[in-house]
């Protein structure tokens, strides 16, 4: 990741939504439980950014974000999904891949960088088949924990 926003181990997980709400409601439940932020507000940041057009980003990925009145810094989580769900993504593929990202309300410029970088992060191709295909969660946080640490150096 980078410095321009923080993504914990206990905010990426293995899951299995069955659909869209389903993606963001497990999306709010982790920012819930990793970061201590209230689910419900962070459900309805989403849902209400989602209404605004589809965050599926394309090749199997959604970045669902929103800006949320009371935090510091960006703060990301990333589910790997089981099963591919769609989520209405401008290619058409289902997604199996979700980094959720919520920023500061007045954090224009810290948002928007934390969005190029987590796109940046998901374009490399190496790393993109290495979190599709990591075998389970302990992998896939070593994974974003290597990218963080190396970025912060």
């Amino acid at each position: 990741m980078s410095a321009e926003f923080k993504i914990i181990p206990e905010a990426v997980i293995a899951a299995s939504p069955e659909d869209k709400p389903a993606i963001l409601k497990a999306l709010a439940d982790v920012f819930a439980r990793a970061y201590s932020r209230d689910a419900t507000e962070v459900l309805e940041s989403l849902q209400e950014r989602e209404q605004l057009g589809s965050t599926g980003f394309g090749r199997g990925v959604a970045i669902p974000h929103a800006r949320i009145e009371g935090l510091a810094r960006p703060m990301a989580a990333c589910l790997r999904l089981n099963q591919p769900v769609d989520f209405d993504a401008a290619d058409g593929m289902p997604v199996d891949l979700v980094f959720g990202l919520i920023s500061p309300a007045e954090g224009g410029t810290a948002h928007l960088h934390a969005l190029a970088a987590i796109s940046r992060l998901l374009r490399d191709e190496a790393m993109h088949e290495a979190l599709t295909e990591a075998p389970d969660e302990e992998a896939l946080r070593g994974l974003l924990t290597n990218i963080s640490d190396r970025d912060a150096a």
